[in-house]
């Protein structure tokens, strides 16, 4: 962890999920989950299949309804709140789902407008000029604006699909395994994106993902989910060393080994300079 990231993490939590359940007929999913998502931190997310990390996620941004309790967010229980209180904080959350879920019958500007001509009541001139700044905040050229995601590599679908995350200048930022598809140069160069973003915005960042790179280049702590609940929350150090055969798997077999021993040449880069 980079001693920037370290000064900028906060201390009181910006969410605090409490008691949580989410079942889906007779399947269980989560049963009294507990976590916290500490301000100006990135929390990595991780667990098997089917351990419910998207629904976590889908949980707290609204898109599902627990079955029971309590999901607090800037000191406000969104469990209780009506639904216009509830939607004012949810726009100051941005989004990345997995697939990007872009609009294929929009250019890269349109798609970025729309929240902005929705949510913050722009005429659509202004909403596309705010759009290419955020397209190029996320490193797009400004070719890529008139673009439509059919003609994106992969990699431009993910920055597109940050930079509209971006668009209402959000101050919790989720993602859901947003190098899922890169080759290795691209999902590093987006691993310091992410970084460089969070810093530079002050944000606070929700990451559910399965790649320990990402874990080991951008995380300041890590969540294992397991057994329907939040098995541990901690630094990456702290979690690689528990007792449990899962996380033990993951973090110490020979993939884990390769991300561990990269993390520690670029830890050992950096207090060098």
């Amino acid at each position: 962890m980079s001693a920037t990231r370290e000064t900028k993490a906060a201390t009181e939590p910006v969410i605090e999920v409490r008691e949580l359940c989410n079942r889906f007929g007779d399947h269980i999913v989560h049963e009294n989950l507990e976590l916290d998502l500490l301000g100006g931190e990135i929390l990595g997310v991780v667990g098997g299949s089917g351990t419910g990390k998207t629904v976590l996620l889908r949980s707290i941004v609204g898109l599902i309804t627990p079955a029971s309790g309590h999901i607090r967010v800037f000191d406000q229980d969104l469990t209780q709140l009506p639904a216009m209180a509830r939607s004012r904080i949810e726009q100051r959350f941005g989004v990345l789902f997995q697939g990007g879920a872009l609009f294929t019958s929009l250019n890269l500007q349109e798609n970025i407008a729309v929240p902005l001509i929705e949510h913050a009541g722009l005429k659509r001139p202004e909403a596309e000029k705010l759009a290419r700044m955020k397209l190029a905040l996320t490193g797009l050229s400004p070719e890529a604006a008139v673009k439509y995601p059919s003609e994106l590599s992969g990699g431009m679908v993910k920055r597109a699909s940050l930079a509209r995350a971006l668009a209402l200048d959000p101050e919790i930022l989720f993602l859901d395994e947003p190098t899922a598809g890169l080759d290795p140069i691209g999902a590093a160069a987006f691993d310091r994106l992410i970084v460089t973003l969070r810093d530079a915005l002050g944000l606070t960042v929700f990451l559910v993902t399965h790649d320990l790179d990402t874990l080991y280049s951008t995380c300041d702590r890590v969540a294992v989910l397991s057994q329907r609940r939040v098995l541990v929350a901690d630094t990456l150090e702290t979690v690689a060393t528990m007792e449990d055969e899962w996380i033990q798997d993951y973090f110490n077999g020979p993939r884990g080994r390769a991300a561990s021993y990269a993390f520690m040449d670029h830890s050992q880069i950096r207090n060098q300079e």
